[in-house]
């Protein structure tokens, strides 16, 4: 039998639900909260002729025309911009995740529970915006492995842009 305390609640009889309600008052605190933390985001379409429309509706990226060197170094830089824009917004969504989640009381009421059943939730976020870190970083790896490896037809294409060089004048000869 449980023995009653000052306030005369029985001690231990409501331990499990005043946490629960603890728990249920922080969790709607850090829910509605998590609005004002999450970062605005802005996506600008450009319609244009129609030539970057994917398949079923729009892409991130340009087609995957590489047809000159520009293409490439155009298709990797947008690449690159994407995926470290994607990579930062994904780290700060599991930011969040993570501390919404940990607010959410243990159902077995373990001491630190709900930190650990959050952490193995958004471990997986992280590893995500992890993998889109690496995705830029390949990127840009790539541009600059095309550049080395192709570097003399580059070159000898360069050459032949570049205007003749006038002839100069030889005031020796009178």
């Amino acid at each position: 039998m449980a023995t009653p305390t000052r306030n005369g609640a029985a001690r231990g009889a409501d331990k499990g639900n005043k946490f629960a309600n603890a728990g249920a008052a922080a969790g709607g605190f850090v829910g509605a909260m998590g609005g004002s933390f999450m970062p605005n985001i802005n996506i600008n379409v450009n319609r244009g002729s129609g030539r970057h429309a994917a398949v079923g509706g729009q892409s991130l990226l340009p087609p995957p025309e590489f047809n000159s060197p520009a293409q490439v170094r155009d298709y990797c830089n947008t690449l690159r911009a994407a995926g470290v824009m994607m990579s930062m917004e994904v780290a700060m969504a599991s930011e969040i995740l993570h501390s919404v989640l940990a607010a959410v009381p243990d159902p077995e009421g373990r001491a630190f529970g709900s930190r650990i059943r959050a952490a193995k939730v958004s471990r997986k976020m992280k590893r995500s915006a992890n993998a889109l870190r690496d995705a830029a970083k390949n990127a840009a790896a790539c541009y600059s492995v095309f550049q080395q490896e192709y570097q003399e037809e580059i070159n000898r294409v360069r050459h032949r842009a570049r205007r003749p060089k006038a002839p100069s004048m030889n005031w020796a000869q009178q």
